[in-house]
């Protein structure tokens, strides 16, 4: 892994072992930027502040083994990243304005897929995690991830179930508390449906009328109108010396006909001046006709004026303006489904009263089948944490788990109980710990001192390893507030895990340190103006120089030498 300008580190390269590395280095000399940096390699959040005071952004690059075939390898691929020899690169850049970028394998990926390829690859716990671990709710993660899948299989079908219950619920609660506001809706819906029917209006019916009542209101000049027109066109039979258009232009037609067999160009236009003919009496015979048929009656009048009327106020209040009858109509056909739906509000009511309690039947089905395989694996969960905290100096100590249950009469059936219940099931799920013979067991965060905490994480992660393995763990001081045996013996679990995955430990304790098969030291010195961070591997007499200082303080004590030249060959002999 190679980092550039992340904080206090302005170049470095790390070089992990594939088995135990320790990392270790006086306090602020930047050993949390080894832990930070892999974090970014994995798809954590990118803040502007870690970017090296002066530089324009930080960078850092991963070589990351990834067997073909295995989960990471084919996420990899689908992102279009190309795998050389089974090696695996990732850089993370993150500006001084905050901006980020990912690159898998050559091609630039979205900063999610980083973390996708974390789940499958890097197991991280540090001070943080620890304290995570002392709220119930990640404890009962921590049993459903070691219980696998007898509970993730009833989980699964739980969950569905438990977002169709909520779902259920909630469209029950509106139904029956807004059952006053709907029915007020559905009288005011039955009312506005009732007056429309009683007008009976037809599509199109207003432009109609508008058109009827126009035509009805001038009647009289209309009729002159036409009877004027009339006369002009075929002349008046009360007045024989009268002149009228047809008797012109039948003279005109009759003149041209006498001659049009002298020229072509004259009988064109004697044929249209017939054509002429035929249309002037067409059109004085439908004036005669309109002039008869028109009807000039005032009640014919008042009836169309009144029906206009009608129409206009449901127009004014259920329809839009400048739209007319059409929108009434649009609003009644709504208006009749949206009743029809809150008419049959008794019936949905009823319906999703049977799926409410179908669902809680099958809900408490299923609570009861992931407390007992939650029951079940609590106890081989226990057994294999003491285990492993037998060899991490707490030999008399015993881990146990509480799961219970809390009443609650709106709940769901468990064990003959109506319990509480939520999104995972109805079990509170609690880590015991009795650190030894006679005493209670009782809640870790109240009965586990920090050195206790950390060895419990720790037996909690190793037991992991055994059932859910990923190959690589990083572990940034989970060994705090422990020494003297119980250092020793974490630094030698540590190192027996490293023997089936690889292990990073940032650490202050030489005790953890000489038990790694590399040891990286992290130190900074100070040109007067940039702080600039090294990391070293460290070998032979350089290695028992740190491992002395972190034993007191000075590197060339002989004392401290001595113990830390014993603790390496202690190491070695285990190993």
């Amino acid at each position: 892994m190679r980092i550039r300008s992340l904080g206090v580190i302005d170049d470095a390269v790390v070089e992990l072992s594939p088995g135990f590395t320790a990392v270790t280095g006086e306090t602020g000399a930047g050993k949390t930027m080894v832990v930070t940096s892999l974090g970014l390699l994995l798809g954590g959040r990118a803040d502007p502040a870690l970017v090296r005071i002066g530089a324009k952004s930080a960078v850092v690059e991963g070589r990351i083994g990834v067997p073909a075939g295995a989960p990471a390898a084919v996420r990899a691929e689908e992102a279009g990243a190309e795998l050389e020899d089974g090696t695996l690169l990732i850089s993370r850049t993150v500006s001084a304005e905050g901006r980020s970028r990912a690159h898998i394998g050559g091609r630039s990926v979205p900063v999610g897929v980083l973390s996708e390829l974390a789940d499958e690859l890097v197991a991280v716990h540090g001070q943080t995690d620890q304290q995570g671990l002392l709220r119930p709710a990640r404890q009962r993660e921590a049993l459903d991830r070691y219980a696998g899948g007898a509970v993730s299989g009833p989980h699964t079908k739980y969950a569905a179930a438990y977002r169709r219950l909520r779902s259920v619920a909630t469209e029950l609660d509106e139904l029956t508390t807004r059952a006053r506001e709907r029915a007020q809706e559905a009288d005011l819906l039955r009312f506005g449906l009732n007056e429309i029917a009683g007008v009976e209006p037809r599509a199109g019916e207003d432009v109609e009328l508008a058109t009827e009542a126009e035509r009805l209101g001038h009647a009289e000049a209309l009729a002159s109108a036409a009877s004027v027109a009339h006369t002009a066109l075929a002349g008046n039979p009360e007045d024989p010396e009268g002149v009228d258009a047809t008797t012109l232009v039948a003279a005109g037609g009759r003149a041209l006909d006498a001659v049009r067999a002298h020229d072509p160009a004259l009988a064109s236009l004697a044929d249209r001046m017939g054509e002429i003919s035929i249309l002037l009496g067409d059109v004085a015979g439908e004036l005669a006709g309109y002039a008869d048929n028109l009807d000039a009656d005032p009640l014919r009048l008042a009836a169309v004026e009144e029906r206009r009327a009608a129409l206009t106020g449901l127009t004014r209040k259920y329809g839009e303006t400048g739209e007319g009858i059409a929108a009434v109509l649009a609003w009644s056909e709504e208006g009749a489904g949206r009743l029809t739906e809150l008419e049959g509000d008794d019936d949905r009511i009823g319906e999703l009263t049977v799926e409410r309690d179908a669902l809680r039947g099958e809900l408490s089905g299923l609570a009861q089948a992931l407390t007992d395989a939650r029951t079940e694996a609590a106890a081989r969960f226990a057994e294999a944490v003491t285990e492993e905290l037998a060899s991490l100096a707490m030999p008399h100590a015993r881990v146990s788990f509480a799961i219970g249950q809390t009443e609650d009469p709106e709940g769901v059936e468990v064990g003959g109980r109506t319990v509480a219940y939520g999104p995972h099931g109805a079990d509170e799920v609690e880590l015991l710990l009795a650190p030894h013979p006679g005493a209670p067991p009782r809640p870790i965060a109240k009965g586990a001192s920090g050195g206790e905490l950390s060895r419990v994480m720790l037996a909690v992660e190793v037991v992991f390893a055994g059932t859910d393995p990923v190959p690589t763990y990083l572990f940034d001081e989970v060994d705090a507030g422990v020494g003297g045996k119980a250092a020793v013996e974490i630094g030698r679990r540590l190192a027996k895990l490293a023997k089936t995955a690889q292990v990073v430990v940032v650490t202050h304790l030489p005790q953890v340190a000489a038990f790694a098969d590399r040891q990286l030291l992290v130190e900074k010195t100070n040109d007067g103006s940039v702080t600039r961070s090294g990391v070293t591997v460290l070998e032979g007499e350089d290695r028992v120089r740190e491992l002395s200082r972190m034993l007191a303080g000075q590197e060339d004590s002989e004392t401290a030498r001595a113990h830390a030249e014993e603790l390496l060959a202690t190491a070695r002999a285990d190993g």
